[in-house]
């Protein structure tokens, strides 16, 4: 396998591709690099671990560390901070309950969102505007800048405590299974893109996924907050229904446009490019591919939302975001009583 990267991009940033070109080179890179794969197999897998994989135990050590204290710290916030405010607002008893946990959320994804979009727009980091030169100059076991291996612990452990709190601590909801096979995906990916010295990527793609859930948490928040005290509040319902189209328009242009023409045509097509025969070619694209494919799955919840909005099926945005049709039929308080998903569904990613 080649060991060195190319020493410079091309002069300029390369345009970004339209679908069809991305579908196009991408089939035929990935095609011309199974021809000539001469000797793919558990073999050549084994000598790509030990010859590309940089991962020492105290980094492993500090991220199982990190994701205790992430719940650590959940727990603690949630006690002393978030039920204490959502008394004090006189939430509904069932929107107090969610509250917490939509309100830990949103801190995180916007304080991780920022950072983000600080060393893409902050820093002489070029790979939002130039994706392909997330590759240049790449070789095994390269030094990971500290501002981005800061990124990634905080990242990789709050998505190890994420597998933990959603079978432990968040509401059960119907699409839980898919959550949990998701926060699966992205800590992998985070774990092994580190490994392999492909963290420029990692940036590119946890910026591109952390916005959707900030704006989702925040509409959230908006919903629980709208009938505090027992009356409408007319700024949230209204900060509620801004963010909604916000989150609806953004999860489409940032996961299912950007995301796609910027990250895989980079990944599919542009790391061949720069590094022949790149090491675990196939395994993270197909990791990216799932998580696109996740992606596209929540997008279909919310465009069931936006038709059951234009036909009159919900007559405001709480009914929605407690909708199932179990709950609907039912009036008993046992398993129905659990706050289930949100109509617009969450998210997530790498």
């Amino acid at each position: 396998m080649a060991a060195a990267g190319t020493a410079a991009g091309p002069a300029g940033p390369e345009p970004m591709p339209s679908y069809a070109q991305l579908v196009q080179r991408s089939w035929g890179s990935a095609l011309a690099a199974a021809r000539g794969c001469a000797d793919c197999g558990w073999g050549l897998a084994r000598r790509g671990l030990a010859e590309h994989a940089h991962l020492a135990p105290p980094e492993l050590l500090l991220l199982a560390l990190g994701a205790l204290g992430w719940t650590a710290l959940r727990s603690a916030a949630t006690a002393r901070l978030f039920r204490p405010l959502a008394k004090r607002c006189r939430l509904q008893p069932r929107d107090a309950a969610k509250m917490p946990e939509s309100a830990w959320k949103f801190l995180f994804y916007l304080g991780a969102w920022s950072y983000s979009a600080y060393l893409l727009f902050g820093t002489d980091y070029p790979f939002f505007h130039d994706p392909p030169s997330v590759f240049y100059d790449w070789t095994p076991g390269m030094a990971v800048p500290r501002d981005i291996a800061a990124a990634y612990l905080l990242q990789g452990s709050f998505y190890g405590h994420s597998i933990y709190a959603t079978l432990y601590m968040d509401a059960w909801r119907k699409d839980s299974v898919v959550m949990l096979i998701h926060h699966v995906v992205t800590l992998v990916l985070i774990v092994s893109s580190y490994a392999f010295r492909y963290h420029n990527v990692g940036i590119l793609v946890l910026f591109l996924h952390d916005v959707s859930d900030v704006q989702l948490e925040f509409t959230k928040l908006n919903v629980y907050f709208k009938s505090r005290g027992g009356s409408h509040r007319r700024l949230h319902a209204l900060a509620a229904d801004l963010g909604c189209l916000s989150f609806s328009l953004s999860w489409f242009w940032f996961r299912l446009y950007w995301f796609p023409l910027k990250v895989l045509y980079a990944t599919c097509h542009s790391s061949l490019r720069s590094v022949p025969d790149i090491p675990f070619y196939f395994f993270f694209n197909a990791l990216l591919l799932l998580l696109t494919l996740m992606n596209l799955y929540w997008f279909l919840y919310i465009v069931a939302f936006a038709a059951k909005v234009l036909t009159g099926q919900v007559r405001e945005l709480k009914d929605v975001r407690e909708y199932d049709a179990a709950e609907a039929q039912s009036p008993k308080p046992s398993k129905a009583e659990k706050p289930l998903r949100n109509g617009l569904v969450k998210d997530k990613r790498f």
